[in-house]
């Protein structure tokens, strides 16, 4: 599957913004001249997830593992072009599948662990997946077989464990299978993931991308980052989004390191494993940056983080006192990111920002060609601002505008979702990536965030559609109307209120609305947290909800 037309790959060769290397050929070089070093390693709490020792692989392990697996799905009957959705915790083995995928020329869509039924169901129903892969047992209960109801009939399940699929009882790749592999030529403009992203229309909506397309994510990580080849990274992000696909996966091959998993996201263990592991690069959320500089005395009587280089951080702004407090008592550059799946990629690390406090607050004017930049992507987008009444491009400063993206990361559009890219793309092709930002600088060299336009809530860092939990809301045969809205948080960034206008007579609580989003199979993470009676909802001519009157009601 291609969505990139002949043109723009054409266009984008001939400018050599694309290339022709997958993942497996980044995987066959590292091979190539890195055999024996040790390049992937399991969370040290393994054990509290899934069944199987820790394990730590050097290359040639990886390479025998991703074989072993590739041989599992091949005798299930799954061949090149073919859609199987994963969810699977950070362990080893999410690293082994997407390697197997792209060896065997599969497209993977990758969902997180606390996805249930619900968006599972609609997702299936948007891509009609092959095969479901999934671990049997997670954190000692049964996960899998518990989601597949959301599946169709003919949906392969594949499931990992003792009695099921594991690495150490795997059965050696059959010949038909090297056979197999042997005569596909792998195209880097196929498809390779189909992730998922929110936004102002509800349900989630799939974000196709090429391997070409990841590897100029991982391009603008790299050149940010800057780290010498061979080195450690940690990755706490799940494998369903650019923090961990074009920030780490892609970019550890690339750089052929060493490439450390941590799952759930837990402080202490998470700084232990940036101390016992030496990593020299991690992404953390800003709440947990800021607690480590509030708790800075602590942190260094408890921890050594001299190996620690740079830190990536975003989904919200950055607070200058916590860059520069990194630099000052840490000596680590914070490098400040905007991304998304669809593609966008502005990065404000130390070789294009070098002051800490200006990096928490600007990101380089990437994609314009009369402004140069160190990190090699600014040369393969564009960029520009527009206004959302008129359209027309911003081009003074201090004017906020939607930030509008095209080029070598960027996606091509929503799976099967016509409707949607006829209002997420401008005429000319830009990507309208919802987001408010202000030409800044005394040579008006950066971008300033301003906001959002699109009304998402970022719990965590993932993004939430209000709109898909107000479709929830309002099938619940209590309330007559109902909507809700973020609230700040200093850990999560953002929390869930639900305002509630009861049906007459009716009365809710917050117990009541958790209860039936669980009856839902609602994921955890969307619930509310606050609830809020109101008697009507603040509404425009248009007789649209205004969330953010509902946001100034917390």
């Amino acid at each position: 599957m291609q969505t990139s037309s002949k043109d723009r790959i054409r266009d984008y060769q001939a400018k050599g913004w694309w290339d022709d290397q997958t993942l497996s050929d980044l995987f066959a070089k590292a091979m190539e001249l890195s055999p024996d070093n040790l390049a992937l390693a399991d969370p040290p709490n393994r054990a509290n997830l899934v069944s199987g020792p820790v394990k730590r692989l050097t290359f040639s392990e990886i390479d025998a593992a991703v074989d072993r697996i590739g041989n599992w799905l091949f005798e299930a009957g799954l061949r090149e072009g073919d859609i199987v959705l994963v969810q699977m915790p950070n362990t080893v083995e999410i690293v082994l599948v997407y390697l197997a995928a792209a060896r065997l020329g599969l497209i993977l869509s990758p969902v997180a662990v606390q996805y249930g039924q619900f968006e599972l169901a609609h997702i299936q129903s948007v891509i009609d997946p092959k095969a479901y892969m999934a671990f049997r047992h997670f954190r000692g209960e049964v996960f899998g077989p518990n989601l597949t109801d959301a599946l169709t009939d003919d949906c392969l399940t594949l499931f990992w464990g003792d009695d099921d699929f594991n690495l150490e009882a795997a059965a050696e790749p059959s010949s038909a299978y090297r056979d197999y592999i042997a005569g596909l030529k792998a195209d880097p403009n196929d498809v390779f993931t189909i992730c998922w992203t929110s936004g102002t229309t509800g349900r989630s909506k799939g974000v196709p991308r090429s391997h070409n397309q990841w590897m100029g994510s991982a391009l603008a990580c790299i050149d940010s980052v800057n780290l010498p080849e061979g080195s450690i990274y940690l990755n706490p992000f799940p494998f369903i989004n650019m923090a961990a696909i074009g920030g780490f996966l892609y970019f550890w091959l690339m750089n052929r390191g060493r490439l450390v998993l941590h799952h759930p996201f837990d402080g202490p263990v998470f700084l232990s494993q940036l101390q016992n592991e030496k990593a020299a690069y991690t992404i953390a959320p800003p709440a947990l940056l800021n607690q480590i500089i509030a708790t800075k005395d602590q942190v260094k009587a408890g921890f050594d983080l001299s190996s620690v280089k740079l830190i990536g951080s975003g989904s919200a702004p950055l607070s200058p006192h916590m860059i520069k407090g990194f630099k000052d008592e840490f000596d680590i550059d914070v490098v400040n990111v905007f991304g998304s799946n669809e593609g966008s990629a502005l990065l404000s690390g130390p070789h294009d920002v070098a002051d800490p406090e200006e990096r928490a607050l600007y990101f380089p004017r990437f994609g314009r060609e009369d402004i140069k930049w160190p990190n090699r992507i600014a040369n393969r987008m564009h960029t520009k601002l527009i206004d959302l009444e008129t359209g027309e491009e911003i081009t003074k400063p201090g004017i906020p505008g939607e930030l509008c993206l095209t080029g070598a990361t960027i996606f091509d559009g929503y799976y099967k979702s016509p409707e949607d890219n006829a209002a997420a793309f401008t005429e000319d092709g830009y990507f309208r990536s919802g987001d408010l930002f202000q030409i800044t600088g005394d040579a008006e060299q950066y971008y300033q965030f301003v906001g959002r336009c699109k009304a998402l809530i970022i719990r965590g860092g993932v993004n939430i559609s209000p709109e898909e939990l107000d479709e929830v809301l309002s099938s619940h045969p209590q309330i007559a109307e109902a909507a809700v809205a973020s609230y700040p948080d200093d850990i999560m960034g953002e929390k869930i209120c639900a305002f509630v206008v009861p049906s007459a007579g009716q009365s809710l609580s917050l117990e009541d609305l958790k209860s039936y989003f669980e009856s839902q199979n609602i994921a955890k993470f969307k619930w509310p947290e606050k609830i809020k009676i109101m008697e009507a909802l603040p509404r425009n001519p248009m007789n649209k909800v205004v969330r953010t009157e509902l946001s100034k009601l917390i």
